[in-house]
């Protein structure tokens, strides 16, 4: 589990897309998430939560990238030196700075709008309609694997307001007009769906 807080902003080495058979072997540098990092650990790359294969040793970290998740999210357009927003999983006992984040990426968004405010930004992101009921306002959400709160929504687009750290600190602060970014809804908004759904009773 993840809490949105982003840790360090690292830069991609290497994506070698497998066409033949679907998958791809990403390779990104994050000197401080990989300063205690394991082979099987979670590492969450701009939001969508992947398992680390192999430490080379030189401030990197290689993770395998399934076909579902290149088809849900913005990784398989990624190229070397683009930078993605990286997060380790939460330790136990650790601080619970943001929401629940699962580090599974639900969709994908655009950004459509910046406004510029005294020493922060409104950003309006454009959403798939099947996200959109999902999403509340006050209510959270995780914009390549930044917790951020949401100030409005429509059936549409939603909008939310980047404090001077977020800008600062993550990828979000050079996301302009038609930047694609990985969402991921609350989860407990998805479970109350489905427990509706069926009465209840999971099948």
């Amino acid at each position: 589990m993840f809490t949105g807080i982003v840790e360090e902003v690292g830069a991609v080495v290497d994506l070698d897309l497998r066409h033949g058979e679907g998958d791809a072997r990403l390779v990104v540098r994050g000197p401080l998430v990989v300063q205690d990092a394991r082979i099987g650990d979670s590492i969450a790359v701009s939001g969508v939560c992947l398992t680390v294969t192999d430490l080379p040793g030189d401030g990197s970290f290689a993770a395998d990238v399934m076909p579902e998740t290149l088809h849900r999210s913005t990784l398989g357009g990624l190229a070397a030196g683009d930078p993605v927003n990286l997060e380790r999983a939460l330790p136990v006992g650790g601080r619970y700075g943001g929401h629940v984040v699962q580090g599974h990426v639900d969709g994908i968004g655009e950004v459509r709008e910046r406004v510029a405010g005294p020493r922060w930004e409104d950003l309006t992101i454009a959403l798939h309609p099947d996200l959109a009921r999902y999403v509340a306002e006050k209510g959270s959400i995780a914009i390549s694997g930044v917790s951020l709160t949401v100030t409005w929504v429509s059936d549409a687009a939603f909008g939310v307001s980047l404090i001077p750290t977020t800008l600062a600190a993550t990828t979000l602060g050079d996301a302009g007009p038609g930047t694609t970014v990985n969402l991921e809804v609350d989860v407990l908004a998805k479970y109350t769906e489905r427990l509706l759904a069926t009465g209840g009773v999971l099948r």
